[in-house]
C-alpha cells in the first residue's frame, strides 16, 4: 500500500487561518466559492496519500460560527433533470442531500439561488417545493454577452436584476452540485449588491486543484487533467502571476482566460481589483502540506491510470467522446504512466483468459493479490469479494462461506419469481448472504470483520461491472477499475 506524503492535520490548521485572514483583508466579509467536492474528495485522497475526504467539510467546521453555506443551482440543470454520473441522482435532489448533510454536522444551510433563471416551469416548481420547506430561495437571471460584456453586466440591468441574497456570516460558502451552476455569477453579484448597500466584502476560491505551487508537468497536477478530461480543462503557468511577481504558479486555462474580464468587473464594481492574477484569487494551502514528495508523485500515477481505465469505461457507454480518451493518454505519457503499473490488471487477465470467463483481482493491504473466476454460483467480483475476506481473516481456501445448499434458494428467488436472467450472486447479495450465514457460522463472521481492511484496496475486473457491484465496491472504499468490454454481446445491457 502506498505510504503518507500529506500531512492532514497541518492542512487542516494552515487552510482555515488562511480564509479567516482573506475575510479580515476584505474588512469581514467574505463570498468563497467552492470548487470540487466538498464531502467525499476521494480523488483528493488518492492523489494526496494522508489527505482525508472530509478534510474541507472539517476544515469548515472549524468556522462553523463564522460560516453560512449558500447553493447555486443552474435551472437549465432543473429542467433537463441533470443528474450526477457519481450518486445517480438529479441535481435538485442533490441540493437537498447536501444541505441535510450540512446541517448534520453543524454548519448553517438555508439559502438556495437558481441561476439563469428564465422562467422554466420545472424551476419554479422546485422553488416552490424549497420554499415550502422552509428554505430561502433567489432568482438570477441571465445576462447577455457574459462574461465580456462587463458594462451591461456590472449595471442594474445585469447583476442588479439579480435578488439579493440576505447572508448573515462573514463567510459565504458558495457551492453546487456540479460544474456549470453559475457559483462565480452569484458571489460577484452579491459583491455588486454589498458595495450597493455599502457593505465592504470580497471574492475568493477554493479548488485544491491544480495545486499552484507545484510544478505544471507535476503528477499531482497531470491527475487533474486527467480527471477533468471530459472538460478539456489544461494545466497552465500563470502569466498574469508571473508578470506581476516574477514567479512561476500553476492554474488552469479557463481561469486564465476570464481573469481580465473579472478583473474589469472588479474595478467597475469597487474602482479597484485586489488581484494581480488568477492565482492570487486562490486560497488553497494544499501544497504546503505535502511530507514525502516522492510519495506523493507515485500516487498521483497511480490516480492517472485509475483516470484512464475510467475513461475508457465512460467511452464505451457512450457518456464521453474518443478525445477524453485521448487527453488521458497523453496525460499518461507526460507522467510516464503505463499500464503495468497497476499490479492487478495483469492478474484478472490472465484469470479470465484461463477460464475463458470473465475474473477479478485485487490487491490487498500486505501486497499479496488475490483473484476471483466466474462460477455457476457467484459472479467474479463475487468471487473475488469472498477470497479476500478469506485471505485476510487467515481462513482456509477451501472452507465454504455460503455453501452451495444456502446460495441456491437465493438463485431460485432471483430467476424464479424477481424476473433476473443471470443466477449468479452479486457483491451485495453475497455480503447479505454472509451476514445471515454469520449467525450460526464463525468463518463467515470472522470474514465480514475483515470488510474495513478492504479500504483502498485496489482491484481490477476484465469487465464491465453491474451499478450495483461498482456501488459495492465504492461504498468499500475499494479502488475499482475495469475493462471496457461488456460480458455478454447482447445489445441490452443493465
Amino acid at each position: 500500500m502506498l505510504k503518507k506524503g500529506f500531512n492532514n492535520d497541518t492542512y487542516l490548521k494552515m487552510q482555515s487561518e488562511h480564509i479567516l485572514e482573506r475575510i479580515r483583508h476584505f474588512g469581514g466579509k467574505l463570498y468563497l466559492e467552492f470548487g470540487g467536492k466538498l464531502f467525499d474528495d476521494f480523488h483528493a485522497s488518492r492523489a494526496l496519500p494522508g489527505f482525508e475526504p472530509d478534510s474541507k467539510i472539517r476544515m469548515l467546521q472549524t468556522m462553523a460560527d463564522k460560516a453560512e453555506i449558500l447553493m447555486a443551482i443552474n435551472a437549465s440543470d432543473i429542467e433537463k433533470n441533470k443528474v450526477r454520473g457519481d450518486l445517480g441522482i438529479t441535481y435538485d435532489a442533490d441540493v437537498l442531500r447536501l444541505i441535510d448533510a450540512f446541517r448534520s454536522i453543524g454548519l448553517y444551510a438555508g439559502s438556495v439561488v437558481v441561476t439563469r433563471y428564465a422562467g422554466q416551469a420545472a424551476a419554479d416548481q422546485f422553488k416552490d417545493k424549497l420554499e415550502k420547506l422552509g428554505l430561502r430561495v433567489y432568482l438570477h437571471y441571465a445576462i447577455a454577452g457574459y462574461p465580456a460584456n462587463v458594462s451591461l453586466i456590472v449595471s442594474d440591468q445585469g447583476f442588479g436584476k439579480n435578488e439579493y441574497v440576505e447572508t448573515q456570516r462573514p463567510l459565504v460558502v458558495v457551492t453546487a452540485p456540479g460544474p456549470g451552476s453559475g457559483k462565480m455569477a452569484v458571489c460577484l453579484s452579491q459583491l455588486y449588491h454589498e458595495h450597493k448597500r455599502g457593505v465592504s466584502a470580497g471574492y475568493a476560491k477554493f479548488e485544491t486543484f491544480p495545486i499552484w505551487n507545484l510544478p505544471l508537468k507535476h503528477p499531482v497536477n497531470l491527475a487533474y487533467e486527467a480527471a477533468t478530461a471530459d472538460l478539456n480543462d489544461v494545466n497552465m503557468i500563470d502569466p498574469y502571476h508571473l508578470e506581476a511577481y516574477g514567479a512561476t504558479a500553476v492554474n488552469y486555462n479557463r481561469d486564465i482566460e476570464v481573469f481580465p474580464v473579472l478583473n474589469a468587473m472588479f474595478e467597475t464594481i469597487s474602482g479597484a481589483s485586489p488581484y494581480k492574477s488568477p492565482t492570487d484569487m486562490g486560497v488553497n494551502m494544499a501544497g504546503f502540506c505535502i511530507t514525502d514528495d516522492e510519495a506523493v508523485r507515485e500516487a498521483a500515477k497511480m490516480e492517472i491510470l485509475r483516470r484512464y481505465y475510467k475513461v475508457r469505461r465512460d467511452y464505451r457507454l457512450g457518456q464521453v467522446g474518443e478525445e477524453a480518451v485521448r487527453k488521458v493518454e497523453s496525460v499518461m505519457t507526460q507522467a510516464g504512466v503505463e499500464i503495468s503499473m497497476r499490479r492487478v490488471v495483469a492478474p484478472a487477465l490472465e484469470k479470465a483468459a484461463e477460464t475463458g470467463e470473465p475474473a477479478g483481482a485485487m490487491e490487498l493491504p500486505d501486497g499479496s493479490i488475490v483473484t476471483g473466476k466466474t462460477t455457476a454460483l457467484l459472479g467474479a467480483c463475487s468471487a473475488m469479494l469472498i477470497n479476500a475476506l478469506k485471505q485476510l481473516g487467515g481462513i482456509n481456501q477451501d472452507i465454504h462461506l455460503l455453501s452451495p445448499n444456502f446460495i441456491e434458494p437465493i438463485q431460485r428467488l432471483k430467476t424464479g419469481y424477481l424476473g433476473n436472467k443471470n443466477p449468479r450472486l452479486h457483491t451485495d447479495e453475497v455480503l447479505m448472504a454472509l451476514t445471515i450465514s454469520a449467525a450460526t457460522n464463525p468463518a463467515a463472521e470472522l470474514a465480514l470483520k475483515q470488510l474495513g481492511r478492504l479500504r483502498g484496496c485496489e482491484a481490477h475486473s476484465s469487465v464491465l461491472l453491474s451499478q450495483v457491484d461498482d456501488n459495492v465496491f465504492r461504498n468499500l472504499g475499494v479502488n475499482l477499475t475495469c475493462e471496457p468490454d461488456y460480458q455478454t454481446k447482447q445489445l441490452f445491457h443493465k
